[in-house]
């Protein structure tokens, strides 16, 4: 098998980090690969915005403990733990906004979103694609952490990348379904 098919078999949602920021040179070529996805009519609409900032990740961290103990029972409980964080601890975040004008923006923030958690995993730097951050940001104060961020004006949340290097054992897959593909020859 080659290796790019090798990458994607072996690719895993993490949710465990050690704490150690990941290296820059890493980084950058993480976020090559972001801007290199696929984009409709080659607009390139989205924004990248990464957090390695300690202080800002807490921050928003406490912004999300405040939405969620508002909400169901399983996220109050979820949000009471000292111990919370809606990204895992993971040392590096990205969040990944689109211009809401424009056409097929949450496919290209999704195409992106791939080319970094696959970018990552061929470094063995783990990852977590989120969609649940979108709830943080959709607050009145998640608004105003967007302007923080330095997300352009009409710009919104599409999706959230966590990174970092893996803590403990990788995942093991889960059982893919075959029967999902339908040959018409």
């Amino acid at each position: 098998m080659n290796e790019t098919l090798s990458v994607i078999k072996r690719r895993r949602s993490i949710r465990k980090y050690k704490p150690e920021q990941i290296a820059g040179q890493e980084l950058e070529a993480i976020l090559e690969a972001a801007i290199w996805a696929p984009s409709a009519m080659n607009q390139q609409k989205w924004h990248f915005t990464v957090i390695q900032n300690k202080e800002l990740l807490k921050e928003i961290t406490e912004v999300a403990r405040e939405m969620m103990k508002a909400g169901p029972e399983f996220m109050a409980k979820r949000a009471a733990d000292p111990n919370f964080s809606p990204f895992f601890h993971a040392p590096t975040v990205i969040v990944i906004t689109g211009d809401s004008q424009a056409r097929f923006i949450q496919l290209d923030c999704a195409l992106a979103a791939e080319n970094i958690a696959l970018a990552a995993e061929s470094l063995n730097i783990g990852s977590c694609i989120m969609t649940s951050p979108e709830l943080i940001f959709s607050t009145e104060k998640g608004q105003a952490l967007l302007k923080k961020l330095g997300v352009p004006d009409g710009y919104k949340h599409v999706c959230t990348v966590t990174l970092g290097y893996i803590d403990g054992k990788r995942p093991e897959p889960k059982p893919r379904n075959k029967e999902v593909v339908n040959y018409l020859r």
